[in-house]
C-alpha cells in the first residue's frame, strides 16, 4: 500500500513567501503630515493666489501654512531629535569648513560630496521654512489693506507686490528641493522621496526614531481640517466667491 502523500497542483505550484526586507524608522508620523499639510496648502494657496472668485480659499490655507510652520518650530523644539530644528542647525554650521576643504582636496574624487548634498537638502528646508513667515505677514497685511490705510492707494500695491515676490521665492525653493531629491534619488540609486511616505528606509539596525506618534499626527490632521471647515462656515459663500467679485463690486461703488 502505497502511503506516499500526493500533492495538489496548486501546491506543486506555489512558491515561498519572500523574506521580509529589514527597514528601520527614520521619520515619524508627525513630521511626515506635516510635510504633506504643507505641500498641499502651498501648491493649493499658489494656484488660487489669481482673482477675487478664490481669495477667500486662498486665505484659508495661507493661514493654514502660519499654523502649520508654528506646529513644525514647536515640534522641533520639543520633539524628538532627529525631528529637531538643531539637526538642521549643525548641518548647516558645516558649510564653510566643507567649503574651505574644496580647494584643498588632492582630487574631485576625495570630495566629501554626500556631505554636500544634505548641505544642500538642509539649506532647501530652512529656506522653505523661513520664506512662510514674510509670505504670509504680507498676504495678512494685503487681505486686510494695512498698506492702504498707511500710505494709500500706491502702499497698498507695493504690499501686494512684496506678497507676489515671496510667493514666487517660495516657487523657486519648491522646485529646487523637488530637483535635488529627483538628482539625489538618481545619484544614490534609491528613492529619497519613499522615507516621507512610509518613515522607513531599507536596512538592518535600530529604529532612530523609536515612537511614531501616530497619535499625534492625526491631531495635527484633524486641526487643520477642522479649521478649514470653520473657515467654511465662516462665509456666507463658503471658500468661494459667487456672484460679482469684491473687487468688482468695489468698482462699481466707486463710480
Amino acid at each position: 500500500m502505497n502511503n506516499t502523500p500526493t500533492l495538489h497542483p496548486a501546491d506543486a505550484t506555489a512558491q515561498p513567501a519572500p523574506a521580509k526586507v529589514p527597514s528601520r524608522r527614520v521619520i515619524d508620523a508627525p513630521t511626515r503630515i506635516f510635510h504633506w499639510l504643507f505641500a498641499l496648502s502651498f501648491v493649493g494657496a499658489y494656484a488660487t493666489a489669481d482673482g477675487e472668485h478664490w481669495r477667500l480659499l486662498h486665505v484659508t490655507l495661507g493661514y493654514t501654512m502660519a499654523g502649520l510652520l508654528g506646529f513644525r518650530l514647536l515640534y522641533g523644539i520639543f520633539g524628538p531629535r532627529t525631528s529637531g530644528l538643531g539637526l538642521l542647525w549643525r548641518k548647516l554650521a558645516g558649510a564653510p569648513a566643507w567649503l574651505r576643504a574644496l580647494p584643498q582636496a588632492p582630487s574631485v574624487t576625495q570630495i566629501n560630496w554626500r556631505q554636500g548634498q544634505n548641505l544642500l537638502m538642509a539649506l532647501t528646508i530652512v529656506l522653505l521654512l523661513a520664506l512662510v513667515v514674510p509670505l504670509t505677514l504680507s498676504g495678512y497685511a494685503t487681505y486686510n489693506d494695512w498698506g492702504a490705510a498707511l500710505g494709500g492707494h500706491w502702499m497698498g500695491e507695493v504690499m501686494e507686490e512684496v506678497h507676489e515676490f515671496f510667493g514666487n521665492a517660495l516657487l523657486f525653493v519648491v522646485l529646487a528641493h523637488i530637483a535635488l531629491i529627483a538628482g539625489l534619488s538618481v545619484l544614490r540609486r534609491k528613492n529619497q522621496a519613499l522615507p516621507m511616505l512610509t518613515g522607513r528606509v531599507e536596512g538592518k539596525g535600530p529604529d532612530l526614531v523609536p515612537k511614531n506618534r501616530a497619535w499625534l499626527a492625526a491631531l495635527l490632521l484633524i486641526a487643520t481640517l477642522a479649521f478649514g471647515a470653520w473657515q467654511w462656515q465662516q462665509s456666507p459663500n463658503g471658500w468661494v466667491a459667487s456672484g460679482i467679485s469684491t473687487e468688482h463690486q468695489r468698482h462699481q461703488d466707486d463710480d
